[in-house]
């Protein structure tokens, strides 16, 4: 009796692992939606639809971009980490969402480290400050000056309270003993938008939704956040330059799901996406932003969000951020 149950029980552990490792197998078997938590226009939109307009043929479904802006990308990443873990809900992953916002907001409805399943970083970013040509400053020199000049004259956008690009531009502050005032948006396109029509004088964005503005003439770089000046642009200096080196970081761009997503389904979004931006012709469009290209391993993008949470946890603490 006790033989017969034990192999009843094996029966039926070996019939679920079958199972388990059809559903995987057959995975994906409609299209696949792809959240990306911020408004259209921005770098995290362009760098979805980039890979997305071309992993049809790897991935053997079409990816959807779906845009849920809101609370600085925090209601699209909520969204993705209550939703099933089958590997048809997926979403991006940006410094924002995984470790900034959640840094200065602990109410979030979402842990950046155990809520989600980490499946691939993308591309990593470098980020700038811009300003409209009507700002009385060009260079980085001259623009901390009239900041110093005029305290609390001049405002900034950014995609959101709690982004990075918030964060970082209040340690800028602080480090640089200036006084901008915070104008928050639903997203780096709508930012954009304001900034370039002149509504805002100053932004702090990623580079890759700024730089056709910038090349246009329709805002100024004035320092970048990136390892070392940019072929894009050579005259603009970093800030580690300025001597601001605790603001030179650079945004990722990465894929996840919800946590508990099956290991199979995880190898083969990340093959997907890795096969997709290994072409010659994405690498290009995302290269061309000024980003570079990253591709790791699940387990070293879920390092790098670690440590990313733990850097911004320790900026909010030092520089007492809130989200008032």
């Amino acid at each position: 009796m006790h033989r017969r149950l034990l192999l009843a029980a094996g029966a039926t552990a070996v019939l679920g692992a079958a199972s388990g490792a059809a559903l995987a197998q057959s995975y994906p078997t409609k299209p696949v939606r792809l959240v990306v938590p911020f408004a259209p226009g921005g770098t995290t939109d362009i760098i979805a639809r980039v890979v997305a307009e071309k992993i049809n043929g790897p991935l053997g479904q079409t990816m959807i971009v779906e845009n849920k802006a809101g609370g600085g990308g925090s209601v699209g990443a909520t969204e993705i980490a209550r939703a099933a873990p089958d590997g048809y809900s997926l979403g991006m992953a940006t410094v924002s969402t995984t470790a900034a916002n959640p840094a200065i907001n602990p109410k979030l409805a979402y842990n950046p480290i155990t809520d989600f399943t980490p499946i691939i970083n993308v591309a990593a970013t470098p980020n700038v400050i811009a300003v409209h040509p009507s700002f009385p400053a060009r260079d980085y020199k001259g623009f901390l000056a009239e900041l110093k000049k005029s305290p609390g004259k001049y405002s900034y956008s950014s995609s959101g309270t709690g982004g990075i690009g918030h964060l970082q531009m209040e340690l800028f502050k602080n480090l640089s003993g200036t006084f901008v005032t915070h104008i928050p948006y639903r997203g780096a396109g709508p930012a954009l938008n304001d900034t370039v029509a002149g509504q805002v004088p100053i932004i702090f964005d990623n580079l890759p939704s700024a730089l056709p503005f910038i090349q246009q003439g329709r805002l100024i770089a004035i320092v970048i956040a990136a390892p070392q000046r940019l072929a894009q642009l050579p005259n603009v200096p970093t800030f580690k330059e300025v001597g601001l080196e605790p603001v030179n970081r650079m945004a990722y761009y990465g894929i996840y799901g919800p946590k508990g997503m099956p290991r199979d389904v995880v190898d083969k979004v990340h093959a997907a996406v890795k096969k997709t931006i290994d072409d010659p012709s994405v690498k290009k469009r995302i290269e061309d932003t000024g980003s570079l290209i990253v591709a790791n391993r699940p387990e070293e993008f879920a390092a790098q969000i670690a440590a990313e949470f733990e850097v911004y946890k320790k900026v909010v603490a030092a520089q007492k951020l809130t989200l008032e």
